[in-house]
Formats: C-alpha cells, sequence, structure tokens
C-alpha cells in the first residue's frame, strides 16, 4: 500500500522517489513520508514499525560535523535516516538482526538516494565490536527493546516480540558493544522507559559511558514520564546535565509545539 501523500507530490523529486518505490515495494508493505527533506520509508505494519520514541531521539541527538555514526538495531532504518537528515554527519551506518526490517531499510535508504551516506549491515548487536572494530565510531544510537524477557513475552518468534523484548540481546549487549565501538569521548545516545533508569545508569558506568545528559518525556504535563531520552561519554567526566520535560501533548490530539518542531510540521 502506498499512502495518499502520493496522490499530490509536492515535487518533482518526490514524485520521482514514489515512482521508485513501486518498484522496490513488496506486498504487504505500506510507504511513508517522513516530513524531512521529502524522504520516504518502508514500513510492513506486520512486523515492528517506528514510533514516537526514535522521532524523539533523532530530535534529542547531537551528532558533530563529520561523524561516524552507528544506530544498534536500527529496524527499518528510521534513524539513520532522520539524522542524515537533521545533521552534519558524515557517515551513518544501520545494524539489524532481523533481515526482513533490514530489507525493508536498505530499499529506503536507495529510494531517498542516499546510499553514500547510509548503509545497513545485517548483523547481531552483540557482535557489533567484532563486525566493526573497537573505536571505530564517533557516536552511537540505539532504541533498544525495552522490556526484559519475562514482562508479558508471548511469542519470542515474532518480529514485534524481537523489537520489544529482551529476547535476542539485553540492555548490557547494547551498552557494551556501543563502548567497545566507540572512539574515545565519543557520544552513545538511546531511549529507554525511566522504570529501568537506574540499572540504565549501572550499566552504563560499569563500561566506561558516563551519563552526560537525560530528558524526560511525558505524554501529558500532568502525567508521569513513559521515555527517557539518555546522552553519554565513553570515559567522560561525572556531571549530568538534566534538561526540561519534552511534554508530547497539550490536550487530546493535540501536540505540544516541541513535539511539532521534532517532527517537521
Amino acid at each position: 500500500m502506498i499512502t495518499q501523500t502520493e496522490e499530490k507530490p509536492r515535487s518533482a523529486q518526490l514524485q520521482a522517489r514514489y515512482q521508485l518505490a513501486r518498484q522496490l515495494m513488496k506486498d504487504g508493505e505500506r510507504l511513508d513520508e517522513l516530513q524531512r527533506n521529502e524522504y520516504l520509508i518502508f514500513q510492513h505494519p506486520g512486523r515492528f514499525c517506528f514510533g514516537m520514541d526514535a522521532v524523539l531521539l533523532s530530535g534529542f541527538v547531537r551528532i558533530k560535523q563529520g561523524s561516524l555514526v552507528l544506530d544498534l538495531g536500527t529496524g527499518t532504518g528510521i534513524l539513520p535516516i532522520l539524522m542524515e537528515a537533521k545533521t552534519k554527519g558524515r557517515h551513518f551506518t544501520g545494524l539489524e538482526i532481523q533481515e526482513e526490517s533490514a530489507d525493508m531499510a536498505a530499499r529506503s535508504v536507495a529510494v531517498n538516494g542516499l546510499s553514500e551516506k547510509i548503509e545497513i549491515c545485517v548483523g547481531d548487536i552483540k557482535e557489533a565490536g567484532r563486525l566493526f572494530g573497537a573505536a571505530s565510531f564517533d557516536a552511537v544510537t540505539s532504541n533498544p527493546p525495552y522490556m526484559t524477557a519475562e514482562h508479558g513475552l508471548q511469542n519470542p518468534e515474532l518480529p514485534k516480540a524481537i523489537a520489544r523484548h529482551e529476547v535476542l540481546c539485553t540492555l548490557e549487549d547494547v551498552v557494551r558493544e556501543a563502548a567497545y565501538v566507540l572512539k574515545p569521548q565519543g557520544t552513545f545516545f538511546m531511549v529507554h522507559r525511566p522504570f529501568r533508569l537506574a540499572e540504565i545508569i549501572r550499566t552504563l558506568s560499569a563500561y566506561g559511558l558516563e551519563l552526560k545528559r537525560m530528558r524526560m518525556v511525558h505524554p501529558y504535563v500532568d502525567k508521569e514520564p513513559n521515555m527517557v531520552l539518555l546522552e553519554a561519554c565513553k570515559g567522560g567526566r561525572p556531571r549530568v546535565t538534566v534538561e526540561p520535560p519534552l511534554i508530547v501533548f497539550r490536550e487530546p490530539g493535540v501536540y505540544h509545539e516541541d513535539i511539532t518542531g521534532i517532527y517537521g510540521y
């Protein structure tokens, strides 16, 4: 399926991208616009589609000009594509263990003409250090599974379960591999759940990653946070900046202006 935005393309470039997408689209997939640089992305509703957490992380990251960036567990490639649009990083690599998701990511990269800037690799997060080598990236990002395997897991073989639960990798796996592939003073960015914050900070510290910046995400101003955005530095000094809360909705169905800015509306 192709979304209705195809009916009124905003430019010749977007029209050409939709034309190429028709040739590359597979059964059951849909095509979404990302509201950035007229980029498109393939997704499959039966697998795991990206959510707000990935978009908010793309707005939280600080990627220096010329940086080499690795995204651990890239899914359909949403973070590398958005970071290419929003930052001045030199090259982005997405690592994904599920071949079908990696294939969608690679085709999205091709549709957007980003093959020289973004590479999608099929592989296990637990093997990132072996695949890429020590101190090979300036920054690492991750939107990892939030829940442990015991948290209501029904079928560990389903793609959505793999994306949401620690079936194929744990928090420690993600942090360990990020620390290994980061250069000294490199930065690690992650979105996770606040209920695991104490565990996250302990794990970061155990692998030489010092928490430097944190922002809580609240669905409404009077509700407790349901996401936390984190930045850690490899070999950094102990000092944490807690940024103002990020509020998603002003009222039901109405995004807060901070969210509309991140989404690019």
